[in-house]
């Protein structure tokens, strides 16, 4: 057990303590018209999407991988970019369909992950899955943050970013599909009598 507490894991769990305080200060937002809440849950996201790069190179640095951070580092990642949607499309900041898509991925690709895993077969993150989780946090923090920067008001740029990690997200759950359909083809003829 102990060999589960270690840095990488403590800072995946963060990441997922910072979920309800980033979707707090966007009902500060909503409820009250807050606009410094969207600063501070832009900062709180930032710093908690900066603890998904730290956490990987430390458990790979430290030789700390662990299985409970192999299945925590993946939940927290969706339930940060899950939970921050959501509220976007509650704030009316980011199309429903658009999110209802990135969810749809989300949701198909874990189960892919959970079905192979249990045939044996590993289906690693790629370059495009990588690009499309980096994509959708930039775009999210664009979003999030929705008050005029130095005068320039970056919701358009946020949008554009956003249907860019659509594309990106559209693109790599086919991927992740033709993955798993490889992988649990050569698993079967592995598997058949010769």
């Amino acid at each position: 057990m102990r060999k589960n507490i270690n840095a990488p894991n403590v800072l995946t769990l963060s990441r997922i303590l910072a979920m309800p305080a980033i979707v707090l200060l966007l009902y500060f937002v909503l409820w009250y018209e807050w606009t410094w809440a969207s600063q501070v849950a832009t900062a709180v996201f930032v710093a908690a999407s900066v603890t998904d790069v730290i956490d990987g190179h430390l458990a790979r640095a430290q030789d700390s991988i662990t299985r409970v951070g192999k299945f925590l580092d993946p939940l927290a990642d969706k339930l940060l970019i899950v939970s921050v949607l959501v509220m976007l499309v509650r704030l009316s900041w980011a199309p429903a369909w658009v999110v209802i898509v990135i969810l749809a991925r989300e949701m198909s690709v874990t189960g892919m992950r959970a079905v192979a895993a249990a045939e044996g077969i590993v289906i690693a993150a790629d370059r495009l899955g990588k690009l499309k989780t980096v994509t959708q946090s930039v775009a999210i923090g664009v979003l999030v943050w929705h008050v005029p920067f130095f005068g320039l008001d970056l919701n358009p740029l946020g949008l554009v970013l956003l249907y860019l990690a659509l594309a990106l997200t559209v693109l790599s759950g086919v991927n992740y599909l033709v993955n798993f359909h490889r992988g649990a083809s050569a698993a079967n003829e592995s598997e058949s009598p010769e």
